[in-house]
């Protein structure tokens, strides 16, 4: 594989409560919408790093799962604050990567505020969680909320049209004092999704789009794993 000097940066992979660097045979390219220019791009993961990272979060799984409700419910919270504390940042990445308005951006960081901070709890398990580019940030955080809650681990694949806020809110999950491993982020497209299912995901929850959940429920079907979202 040939590495140009010069080019956007390379948002890398979460696993394991930190950074993870993979070389790939291609890239996708984040474009901005304002300017056609490419502002990052992603490694076109498959299923090494999906094993990888599914691998983790299912070795994080138990010790969470053991935590009293409560203490669950504080890290969300503690995440909550971190998140609207650094509003303007998460919202500039939004905004740059989709092309909607500020008010739009703004408004998107607050309603995956209120997510974190307070909902309802889902079941426990090793979950993949696919989410488009249409809410990049509030769609992931009202998807994983529940599942974290309820004493699941996650390994999160967001579009590679609008990556960086859901890598970024890795980051600050280990800021906020998360144990490793019970918030992992590959990269990819269809290999990627394929990897998860094939690494023994419990379930594929999809949030976004019902056109492209209709292809993500087709290779769930392929592999025998259960589909949660909508699927057109």
């Amino acid at each position: 594989m040939e590495f140009a000097p010069e080019g956007p940066k390379a948002i890398p992979l979460w696993i394991n409560g930190h950074a993870y660097l993979t070389v790939t045979e291609s890239f996708f390219d984040v474009i901005a919408p304002a300017s056609g220019e490419a502002v990052r791009r992603v490694p076109l993961t498959g299923a090494d790093e999906a094993a990888t990272a599914l691998a983790a979060a299912r070795a994080a799984l138990p010790g969470w799962a053991a935590l009293a409700a409560a203490e669950r419910k504080a890290l969300l919270a503690a995440l909550a604050a971190g998140l609207e504390r650094y509003t303007g940042h998460f919202a500039g990445m939004v905004r740059e990567e989709t092309g909607c308005d500020e008010a739009t951006a703004l408004a998107e960081v607050a309603a995956a505020v209120d997510a974190l901070r307070d909902g309802p709890a889902g079941d426990a398990g090793t979950v993949a969680v696919l989410v488009d580019a249409s809410r990049p940030l509030a769609g992931l955080a009202t998807t994983v909320a529940p599942l974290l809650r309820g004493g699941a681990t996650v390994v999160v694949k967001p579009s590679p049209k609008a990556p960086s806020a859901a890598f970024a809110l890795c980051e600050l999950s280990a800021r906020a004092g998360w144990p490793a491993g019970v918030v992992n982020l590959v990269h990819g497209d269809a290999d990627a999704i394929a990897g998860l299912c094939a690494a023994g995901a419990d379930c594929l929850v999809y949030a976004g789009e019902a056109d492209l959940g209709a292809q993500v429920a087709a290779i769930a079907a392929r592999c025998g794993t259960r589909f949660v979202g909508p699927a057109a």
